[in-house]
C-alpha cells in the first residue's frame, strides 16, 4: 500500500514530463501547457484501501464552447439538408404528376428520369412540354429522348428557335413526328450545318422548295449528310441512273448510302438488267423499279431483281471496291498528263 502511495507523485512527474515533450513537438499545445495537472488527470490514493483510482476531470471551458458550436453547426446543416430534400421531393412529385397528365406511362417516366440522373427534373419537364406543344404524342417524344439524350441539355428558348426554323422549312406538326423519329439530332445540330444541307438541295441539286420539304420529311437522315456527298449522290442518280427530280423525291432515294446504290445499280448494269435512259428517257430494256433495287433486302434483291447468287455478288463487291480504290490514282495520273501537255 505504501508502495502505491509512493507511485502517485511519480505518475504526476511523468505526466508533466510527457506534456513538456508534446509542447515542444507541437507548438499549438504550448498554451495548454499552463493547465494544471488536475485539469488533465487527477490520481489519488483511496484511503479505504480500494487501490489507485484515476479520475478524469472536466475539459477546459474553451473546448466545451467549441464542442457546443460544432454541435449547433451540425444540427443547422442537417436541418438545411432536410429542408432541401423535402423541396426536391415536392418538385419531383409535381414533375411526375405533370408527365402523367401529358399521357406518359409510369414506366416511361421512370426511364425518362434515369436518362440523365444529374439533370434537373424541371428541365426535363420544360423540354418535354415544348415537344408536346409542337403537337407530338408521348411515344415519339420518349423515343427521341432515349435515342438522343443531348436534347435534355437544350433550353426552352433553343427549342422554340429550332422548331420555328423547321416550320419555315415546311416541317410543321404533321411532319415533325417522322423527322424527330428519324433524326432527333436535328434539334441539337449547328444551324450552319442544316443551312448547308438545305442550300445544296436548293442551289446545287435544283429541287423546288416543296421538294426540299418532302425530302427532309421522307429522309430526315439527310440533315446529317455531308453536303459534298449529298450532291454527289444526286448527280449519280440524275446522270448515271437517269432519274428525274420527282423520282428521287418519291422513292426516298437520298436516304440510301452511296455504297449500296452503286453496288446494286452497277451490278444490274453489268448483268444487262439495267440501262441508263437516253436523252429522251428511253431504254432498250425495261429497267426494274427503284423500290425493287434499293428498298428490298439483299436476299430479295438477288433472288427477284438480279436473279443471281450471293457468291457472285460478293465477288463483284470486292472487285468494285478495288476499282474505286484505283480511280483516284488514275485521275491523278490523267491530270499530270494534261499538265505536261500544256507545258509542251
Amino acid at each position: 500500500m505504501a508502495a502505491l502511495g509512493r507511485l502517485a507523485p511519480d505518475w504526476h512527474h511523468l505526466i508533466a514530463l510527457t506534456w513538456t515533450c508534446l509542447a515542444r513537438r507541437t507548438p499549438h499545445l504550448r498554451e495548454q501547457k499552463r493547465m494544471t495537472a488536475s485539469l488533465l488527470c487527477k490520481m489519488t490514493t483511496v484511503p479505504n484501501g480500494g487501490g489507485l483510482e484515476v479520475l478524469f476531470c472536466v475539459r477546459p471551458k474553451k473546448y466545451v464552447q467549441e464542442l457546443e458550436y460544432s454541435t449547433h453547426f451540425v444540427q443547422n446543416l442537417q436541418e438545411k439538408q432536410r429542408t432541401r430534400m423535402d423541396s426536391e421531393s415536392l418538385e419531383l412529385e409535381k414533375v411526375i404528376s405533370s408527365l402523367l397528365d401529358m399521357g406518359f406511362s409510369d414506366a416511361h417516366i421512370k426511364e425518362l428520369l434515369s436518362i440523365q440522373p444529374g439533370a434537373h427534373p424541371q428541365q426535363l419537364l420544360d423540354i418535354i412540354s415544348e415537344f408536346i406543344l409542337l403537337g407530338l404524342n408521348p411515344d415519339p417524344v420518349y423515343t427521341a429522348l432515349k435515342k438522343s439524350p443531348q436534347l435534355l441539355k437544350l433550353t426552352p428558348v433553343q427549342m422554340k428557335r429550332r422548331s420555328n426554323y423547321l416550320r419555315k422549312l415546311g416541317l410543321g406538326e404533321g411532319k415533325l413526328k417522322r423527322v424527330l423519329h428519324g433524326c432527333p439530332e436535328v434539334f441539337t445540330m449547328r444551324q450552319r450545318d442544316i443551312d448547308d444541307v438545305v442550300k445544296v438541295l436548293k442551289e446545287k441539286c435544283l429541287f423546288t422548295i416543296q421538294q426540299v420539304t418532302e425530302i427532309l420529311h421522307r429522309c430526315p437522315g439527310v440533315f446529317q449528310e455531308n453536303p459534298g456527298e449529298l450532291e454527289y449522290k444526286f448527280q449519280y442518280a440524275y446522270f448515271r441512273m437517269g432519274l428525274k427530280h420527282l423520282d428521287i423525291v418519291r422513292t426516298e432515294f437520298l436516304q440510301y448510302s452511296v455504297t449500296k446504290i452503286k453496288q446494286r445499280h452497277i451490278y444490274l448494269e453489268r448483268l444487262g438488267r439495267y440501262q441508263t435512259p437516253d436523252k429522251k428517257g428511253q431504254t432498250q430494256i425495261p429497267n426494274p423499279l427503284l423500290k425493287d433495287i434499293l428498298r428490298v433486302s439483299e436476299v430479295e434483291f438477288l433472288a427477284r431483281t438480279a436473279q443471281s447468287s450471293a457468291e457472285e455478288f460478293e465477288v463483284f463487291k470486292k472487285l468494285l471496291a478495288r476499282e474505286e480504290d484505283q480511280e483516284p490514282e488514275s485521275r491523278v495520273s490523267e491530270e499530270e498528263e494534261e499538265e505536261e501537255e500544256k507545258l509542251l
